[in-house]
């Protein structure tokens, strides 16, 4: 408390020396607000005198000001809740008010909502790290809403960032709140940790997203219809959004609108897809309608570093960490758009970077499924994953390929797992080393065996 008052004495003296430089003081600021709400009441009354068409003294302009005045007004409750919690007057006192009580008591507009968010920006603003969205704030270029929705997605991703990173992060979700909003704002944490997290981070989320599948049981809502819950990782939604996007466009009849909504037409198209997989047997097609297009560097791919971003349909832009990409790539309905150092394509994820229909079936005969220790999953539930990648200049054929189920597919780019074609008594096989990194220790012997070999 006394240290409280010290400050407080202490800013009592400053304003007394700055309205004695010509500034305002306390008072004068009070009776300025009250002639500025005086002002805004009798607009409507005089709104006729002012100009038709643009321009600064047309009604667009005085829209423009009437806009920086509430935003100047957001800014000013919050400094005066930052100074009642300051003094202590806004966490209790005879009327044993909460400080989201006292401010919906004494600032009737935020009954309605909006007392908590004023709360926890007044309180974010005490921090210093939080210094530029309080700028931002003060300066009418974020109203309370969006500077509670930068300082949340600041405080989830501070733990998650290289060193040195907070600053550019946090311009950044300022920047995007801006120009988009609460909404926006949250649509760039996968993208911000891609390029400031700390090395793996968004890789371990992203695996970790996938333990969260789920699909229920279905529910009877008692009008012949059924309700299912699903919840899928970002991955799982981008390889969905991907298949879903071409069958649920709308499709006009006889040069009829499609009348059915979105929500109508997207779950269509989901009993389509499972109708032409049940259809297809063993024999499910993969076309460039329903193809997963992503596009990423090929120094990134290659080191793991940053993040791919998926192209096309409502869910473009999705950010998947480096090893989600280099198992989807294992399958040909993906396709990487590699990128070179200036941007320019170096590769559309060619036929030859997959395997081919007829050597996936090879492989069925060879393998029988999974090759993952001690799991029994048959062909029809496996990719053809590549030992060496072909990001690693592994190539696509038999030798280097293996029949792994999703999980386990999973499981051997996460842990970096290495294996190998072996041939025994009957026949071939592969071969895993199940010790994490061994892959890295294979990528590593083979540089040293090609550097050996190199002329001099």
């Amino acid at each position: 408390m006394e240290g409280n008052q010290g400050r407080r004495a202490d800013r009592l003296r400053a304003g007394g020396d700055a309205g004695t430089a010509g500034r305002l003081n306390a008072a004068e600021c009070r009776a300025k607000v009250a002639e500025a709400r005086t002002a805004l009441g009798a607009l409507r009354e005089v709104l006729w005198q002012v100009p038709s068409g643009g321009g600064p003294d047309g009604l667009s302009g005085l829209m423009s000001e009437v806009d920086a005045l509430v935003m100047a007004g957001e800014a000013g409750r919050v400094a005066v809740l930052q100074e009642a919690m300051n003094r202590g007057e806004s966490d209790g006192g005879s009327a044993a008010l909460t400080t989201a009580q006292w401010v919906r008591h004494h600032a009737p507009s935020t009954i309605a909502g909006g007392a908590a968010q004023l709360v926890s920006v007044a309180t974010a603003f005490g921090k210093r790290v939080n210094a530029p969205v309080r700028d931002a704030v003060e300066a009418g270029r974020l109203p309370v809403r969006s500077a509670a929705v930068v300082v949340s997605e600041a405080d989830k991703l501070r733990p998650l960032l290289a060193d040195g990173a907070e600053p550019h992060v946090l311009e950044g979700l300022i920047g995007m709140a801006e120009q988009h909003g609460p909404s926006g704002c949250r649509l760039l944490r996968d993208g911000l940790i891609a390029k400031y997290g700390r090395q793996g981070v968004l890789q371990d989320q992203q695996t970790m997203g996938k333990s969260f599948i789920r699909l229920s049981q279905p529910q009877d809502t008692g009008a012949n219809t059924f309700e299912y819950r699903l919840t899928l990782n970002v991955e799982g939604k981008a390889v969905l959004e991907a298949a879903l996007g071409p069958l649920s466009a709308p499709r006009p009849v006889d040069g009829e609108r499609d009348l059915r909504s979105s929500d109508r037409r997207r779950g269509d198209a989901l009993v389509t897809l499972v109708r032409r997989a049940v259809a297809a047997g063993d024999e499910v097609g993969k076309t460039n309608k329903t193809t997963l297009l992503l596009t990423m560097s090929y120094e990134d791919l290659r080191d793991r570093l940053g993040a791919a971003t998926t192209l096309g349909g409502l869910d473009a832009g999705t950010h998947l960490a480096p090893e989600t990409v280099r198992r989807l790539c294992c399958d040909g309905s993906v396709i990487p758009i590699v990128l070179g150092s200036e941007g320019e394509v170096m590769d559309w994820g060619l036929e030859k970077r997959f395997f081919t229909d007829a050597q996936t079936k090879r492989l069925w005969l060879r393998d029988g499924g999974c090759t993952y220790p001690g799991c029994g999953a048959p062909p029809q539930w496996t990719d053809a994953h590549h030992l060496v990648h072909w990001a690693d200049l592994g190539p696509s054929d038999l030798d280097n390929g293996a029949l792994l189920c999703e999980r386990h597919h999973t499981i051997v780019h996460t842990r970096r797992l290495a294996g190998r074609v072996v041939r025994g008594p009957f026949g071939q096989r592969v071969e895993w080393d199940l010790t994490r990194g061994s892959y890295d220790d294979l990528l590593a012997r083979r540089a040293t065996s090609n550097t050996a070999t190199e002329p001099a």
